[in-house]
């Protein structure tokens, strides 16, 4: 019952401020220009289906590259990491056996 009164809050909340905030001119002109240029590119993605599916496919694509990246340079910091804890580490232990 708590999560959904908190969810409840934060969504009133929201909705009052975007209101209070609608009360200035400039914010209308914007919220009414972004609003129009969304009806603008879905009736464009509405009637040409297929590029909207090129579009998200060559973005599924632009993420899954800089996943690849990242995870790669992840994994090469973790393998230098790595390297330098064995060689202070052996270094330690060469010196408790001397």
């Amino acid at each position: 019952m708590g999560k959904r009164k908190i969810i409840l809050g934060v969504v009133a909340g929201a909705v009052a401020g975007g209101a209070v905030a609608l009360l200035d001119k400039e914010a209308r002109s914007y919220a009414c220009g972004k609003v129009k240029e969304v009806k603008s590119a879905s009736s464009y993605y509405i009637s040409n289906p297929s590029e909207a599916i090129q579009g998200l496919q060559s973005t599924v694509d632009k993420v899954n590259e800089a996943f690849e990246s990242g995870s790669a340079n992840a994994m090469n910091a973790l393998e230098q990491v790595e390297q330098t804890l064995d060689k202070v580490t052996n270094k330690f232990s060469n010196k408790e056996i001397e």
